[in-house]
């Protein structure tokens, strides 16, 4: 990376800070509404990281995707919520933000390729990622757990 290419932590953070703020459109890229705040627990670490991701949902379940872009690697917070299913979101219910505790369950089977059909058809740019990696992108459900 050039010294004047931000780094993605960088990005990152810009993209918290406007959801956050309450931005109507974050990053010049994203409805906050189709935004995700995800708290994950770091595998190695244990200390809490906070990843913005698009978001689609399916019934109750918010459906999100460790993409990475396409790149070879699944991103770290995958590896997180992998290591420790427990993760909290928070996102945008009108002019307010909702944040939850739920549990991260990668789908698998007829239940990923279900998911996989709906996301790539609503998010095409999921299924160009798709092609520029060998490894199968992950599908996560995150299912709210109740009070």
């Amino acid at each position: 990376m050039s010294e004047d290419t931000p780094s993605a932590a960088s990005w990152n953070d810009q993209v918290i800070e406007q959801f956050r703020a309450g931005a109507p459109r974050i990053a010049d890229m994203f409805d906050r509404s189709a935004l995700i705040l995800l708290h994950t627990t770091g595998a190695r670490s244990g200390r809490e990281r906070v990843s913005p991701l698009a978001y689609l949902t399916d019934g109750d379940r918010y459906v999100v995707i460790a993409s990475a872009a396409g790149r070879q690697d699944h991103p770290a917070w995958y590896h997180n919520l992998v290591a420790n299913p427990r993760v909290r979101g928070e996102v945008w219910v009108g002019d307010a933000v909702e944040t939850f505790d739920a549990v991260a369950e990668p789908a698998e089977g007829e239940e990923r390729e279900r998911l996989w059909a709906d996301v790539t058809a609503k998010v095409p740019a999921f299924a160009e990622y798709q092609k520029q990696t060998t490894r199968t992108i992950p599908v996560v459900t995150l299912r709210r757990l109740r009070d």
